[in-house]
Parts: C-alpha cells; sequence; structure tokens
C-alpha cells in the first residue's frame, strides 16, 4: 500500500491562518508591527527564490519585511556593520542571512553577531546552548516544521528510534538534539526517541537506516535513499531539496520508498513550506520578548 503523504503545504496554511489571528492580537495590544528583517548577498538565484517567499509570507500573516540587498562584493566588514545597524533598530524583531553567503565571506562571525534576541533562525551559539539544554529561546525552523508535521499526522517518537542522515548546523544536529530531549512544544510523545546521527563516514549506512521508525533524510544528494534502505513501515521525512535536470527532487526516491514507508513528505510541498511558517512564529516570538523587555 501506498505511504500516506505529509502534507507540508496544507499545514502552513493552517498555521498561516492562526498566525495571523495572533498577529493582529498582538499588534492591538502593543501597537507594536513584529519585523523581520532578511539581507541578502549576491545574485544566487536560490536564495532570491527564497527571500522571496519569506517576504510573500509575512505579508500573509501581518508581518512587516524588510530586504537588505548588498552586492557580492559586500565585505566582511561592510556585512558585519549592516547587522550591528539591524541590532540596534528596536523596529526590527528578527533578523535573517540567507545562506550561502558568496565566496571570500565567512557565514560563522556574522551568524554570532547577530543579537541572541533576534536570532530567529536559532543559529547563533546562546540559542543552540539553550536548546540543546531543553529550554529553547526559539526553536530552528526546519527541525520545528518536523517535528510540527509529525506532530500534526500523529507520528509520534517517545521510544522509537529516529535517524538523521546529516549532521548540519541547520538540520541534522537540531533535529536530533530536540527529537532527544524529554518534552517537546507538543508533549512527550513527540520528543524521547533515541536518536542515531549518520554522515558521510558512516560506516553500512544502509543498516542503520534500516532499523529506523521515523527516517530524517537531509543529506544534500537527490534521491539518495532508496527502498532498500527504509524498514517497512517507517514514517520518511525528506528535508533535502535537489535542483535535477528532472526539476525538484528530495533526497529520497520518493516514488520508489513510497511504496515501503507508512508515511511520506513530498518535494516539493513536504518540509519546505513549514520552514518558512515556523521563521514567522519565530519573528512573532522575538517581537513579544522584545516589545515586553
Amino acid at each position: 500500500m501506498a505511504a500516506k503523504i505529509l502534507d507540508g503545504k496544507a499545514l502552513a496554511k493552517e498555521i498561516h491562518a492562526e498566525l495571523a489571528q495572533e498577529v493582529e492580537q498582538f499588534v492591538a495590544a502593543s501597537s507594536v508591527t513584529p519585523c523581520l528583517a532578511a539581507v541578502l548577498v549576491g545574485e544566487d538565484p536560490a536564495s532570491q527564490v527564497y527571500v522571496r517567499n519569506k517576504e510573500r509570507a509575512c505579508g500573509k500573516v501581518g508581518i512587516r519585511s524588510q530586504l537588505h540587498r548588498l552586492p557580492d562584493t559586500t565585505s566582511q566588514s561592510e556585512l558585519l556593520g549592516l547587522i550591528s545597524e539591524l541590532n540596534r533598530d528596536r523596529s526590527v524583531h528578527g533578523i535573517l542571512v540567507q545562506l550561502p553567503l558568496p565566496d571570500g565571506l565567512d557565514d560563522q562571525p556574522v551568524l554570532d553577531a547577530i543579537d541572541p534576541l533576534k536570532d530567529v533562525d536559532a543559529f547563533h551559539p546562546e540559542n543552540v546552548g539553550l536548546l540543546s539544554q531543553g529550554r529553547p529561546r526559539y526553536l530552528p525552523c526546519t527541525p520545528h516544521g518536523v517535528q510540527r508535521l509529525l506532530y500534526r499526522n500523529e507520528v509520534k517518537t517517545s521510544g522509537k528510534h529516529l535517524v538523521v542522515i546529516g549532521r548540519s548546523e541547520i538540520v541534522g544536529k537540531p533535529v536530533a538534539s530536540m527529537f532527544a530531549q524529554r518534552n517537546s512544544l507538543y508533549g512527550s510523545d513527540y520528543a524521547n526517541a533515541t536518536v542515531t546521527i549518520c554522515h558521510s563516514r558512516t560506516a553500512d549506512l544502509p543498516s542503520i537506516t534500516r532499523q529506523a521508525d521515523v527516517l530524517v533524510a537531509a543529506i544534500g544528494i537527490a534521491r539518495y535513499v532508496t527502498a532498500d534502505m527504509v524498514k517497512p513501515g517507517a514514517a520518511v521525512i525528506d528535508v533535502g531539496i535537489n535542483r535535477t535536470d528532472d526539476g525538484l527532487a528530495g533526497d529520497v526516491d520518493y516514488d520508489a520508498v513510497s511504496e515501503v514507508a507508512s508515511s511520506i513528505t513530498p518535494v516539493p510541498g513536504g518540509v519546505g513550506p513549514l520552514t518558512v511558517a515556523m521563521l514567522l512564529v519565530n519573528t512573532l516570538r522575538a517581537a513579544q520578548r522584545q516589545s515586553s523587555s
């Protein structure tokens, strides 16, 4: 039987509707409009699409957005100067630096320079540390989208084996941290997993992925996860977005794996829309924190 499709696009629409009401109530009570400032350096086509999607999503829920475009000749000091200005701007509540940065720019000092209260991507070391301790200020957007999608579809992780393919700071590591915690925003049923992180040097990777009750693919290689790597009845979450000659493809061989898994996310329309939705949630939370301080 074909796997159940975990529809992230539909869930994102629900979140947008809920968030629009919450933003409206916050603005009415505080006279503060949440504002997200995005910084785009260079002319990377994919990055331009991502930023445009985030701008549109902000408009749908009543969040004000700024876009700061910088040429690919921008120096490290110039970029850090802009971050400093945005940190001081009290009308800006969230700061997003679109990655990857052009060659010659080091992203880590830039991400470290963002005020942790305005770090709506949750990449700052302070926010990463709080997450690892189980007391997050903001949840990282893509991992939070994964967790929300599992909650919406009642795919519980407590006592289950969750395997993550990929150890990035954006997805792999925070996914592992979140699901290994004792609790979550959605209760203990959507945490408490036994977590394994796999990566490029993992020996006999298929033998490990076949143990997964929940498999999260975030390796950045089109159709890398094949049907023989998946345990029958597993939930498969595909975080990958790869541009191929045939169009967009995930990290999972969708057609083949759909015949083995119990549930699966499509690409596009799975985790991607939820990443943006959770960014908006964090922007509102940032505005609430800053307006009360």
